[in-house]
């Protein structure tokens, strides 16, 4: 198998199986509390999680024998929570700072319809960082180099996590570490100090704040409420900052460790069937695009990324050769041009397709994403209605980095992906346009040109194909491609001509009037 195991005591386990005796545990104190048996329950996942991830916990789930009644991202849940409470309405955002993630979401809420417009972040900061960048001013406040011990080292982690909690209350606070050759360093830190270490993480959450609000298409204006999630936002600066970048004072007023469950706990409650009358749609976000490959490696993209679900969309595609009876669908996620540049989801095959000229098959793709950002895609052939379809549950393991960094390289490769697309496209067309006049001239070459003529197109037909093969750039493809038509102009008015006689051949003109 492709899953990993983990050793164990009672033997190799698998992180589905582990993640299962998590949530046996917390369903058994559910239930001792709450008095019974659960009809269902909401388990929250980061907005990062991708369709594998989704489908790993609910797998999880069900291995503990609970009900599912939905996946719901964080961020969301956290809406929830303060969405009921306050009745809000507009556009929020969830700032949500753990001690090793951060990501921040921005939501539409609007009578009891909550929207993710977009979602964003960075899978490797948190208030981890803010301690190490503590810890490692202390080391070089105490001449400590690389002789530290892994004991010291774990020790001032503590210390340094004690001291920036302390400084949310006093002024400043005193470091001892003991040193590696006996002795001991005293020292203060006060909160001038902490804020010079962790300003500059703390401006890393506001430019990903930013880049969020520009894929929501808001500005900071419009932002009318600022959720804080998770431990590390208790910190005084972290809301200082936070509260002038987007111009309003951060909503702080709910426990940032137990706002995602009290929102998990409310929705589960509505679908529970508790609070009939509260009819609240909660709407997420696909984390990446999803398309298919489509002829020369390039990618179609069907669902952009950060658009709502639920949702279904399909696109119509047409088969490249005469006579073709099948087609494979390559379905894929990211963000780049080409489909080397991106995560490989599902294969599958659509068979059954009436043998027609290229062209003339019309195949609708329909992708559709359920409420747990689960994917299904169908393939059908409209004219006969012959269908083929894959529920994707792709093996475990993208993770938050990952899709982070698919999201960071389909930015930084922007151009020279545009560049890549163009050429495949261009390759395509030349391909094309070689097997069409390729089967014409097979048809009545011999009959409509003489050898000269035949020599000039078969000429350009051949320069067409040598430069198909070398050329590094479309400009080039294209231009053999328009000098090929050129050359061809005669040959393909003869051609009409000759077609538009034997049409006519038997009849009156005024017939066709």
């Amino acid at each position: 198998s492709a899953v990993p195991r983990i050793q164990t005591v009672a033997g190799p386990v698998s992180p589905v199986e582990v993640s299962a005796e998590i949530l046996k545990v917390l369903a058994a104190r559910a239930e001792k509390t709450l008095g019974g048996p659960l009809t269902g329950v909401v388990i929250t996942v980061p907005a990062y999680f991708d369709d594998a991830q989704r489908q790993a916990t609910k797998d999880a789930a069900k291995l503990a024998g609970l009900n599912v009644f939905r996946l719901l991202n964080e961020p969301t849940a956290a809406a929830v929570a303060y969405g009921l409470d306050r009745e809000a309405e507009g556009v929020h955002a969830i700032y949500d700072l753990g001690g090793g993630t951060f990501d921040i979401s921005i939501l539409r809420l609007n009578k009891g319809v909550f929207e993710v417009l977009a979602t964003g972040g960075d899978s490797a900061l948190g208030g981890d960082d803010f301690d190490r960048a503590i810890a490692e001013w202390v080391l070089q406040q105490a001449g400590i180099g690389s002789e530290a011990s892994p004991e010291l080292l774990r020790g001032l982690m503590d210390r340094a996590r004690a001291a920036k909690e302390a400084l949310s209350d006093q002024p400043s606070v005193t470091l001892e570490v003991d040193l590696p050759g006996g002795g001991r360093w005293s020292g203060t830190l006060d909160r001038d100090t902490l804020h010079e270490l962790i300003d500059p993480l703390i401006r890393k959450t506001i430019g990903a704040c930013r880049r969020t609000l520009r894929d929501a298409g808001v500005s900071p204006e419009e932002i009318k409420d600022v959720v804080m999630v998770g431990g590390s936002t208790r910190s005084p600066r972290v809301r200082e900052k936070v509260a002038e970048f987007f111009g309003t004072e951060p909503l702080v007023d709910i426990d940032p460790d137990k706002v995602v469950a009290i929102g998990a706990a409310l929705q589960a409650d509505v679908l529970a069937g508790n609070k009939p009358e509260d009819e609240m749609l909660l709407l997420d976000v696909i984390p990446l695009s999803l398309g298919i490959e489509t002829m020369g490696g390039l990618v179609e993209k069907i669902i952009p990324r950060n658009t709502t679900i639920p949702v279904a969309r399909a696109q119509e595609f047409t088969t490249f050769k005469d006579g073709q009876t099948a087609m494979a669908i390559h379905v894929v996620q990211g963000e780049r041009e080409l489909v080397a540049d991106n995560r490989s989801l599902a294969r599958f095959e659509l068979r059954g397709i009436p043998p027609m000229v290229a062209g003339a098959a019309r195949i609708r793709v329909t992708f559709s994403v359920d409420a747990d950002g689960l994917l299904h895609v169908e393939a059908e052939e409209l004219s006969t209605g012959v269908k083929a379809s894959v529920e994707v549950k792709p093996s475990y393991g993208l993770t938050d980095e990952e899709i982070a960094g698919m999201l960071k390289a389909s930015i930084e490769h922007a151009g020279e992906d545009m560049a890549a697309r163009a050429l495949a496209e261009q390759k395509v067309e030349a391909a094309r346009v070689i097997e069409a006049l390729q089967a014409a001239l097979a048809a009545d070459g011999d009959e409509l040109l003489n050898a000269e003529e035949r020599r000039k197109v078969e000429e350009a037909l051949e320069s067409l194909r040598r430069t198909a093969e070398t050329a590094q750039d479309a400009d080039t493809i294209k231009s053999a491609i328009e000098n090929l038509e050129k050359t061809c102009e005669f040959y393909v008015e003869r051609r009409m001509n000759t077609s538009i006689r034997k049409a006519m051949a038997g009849h009156k003109i005024d017939e066709f009037e």
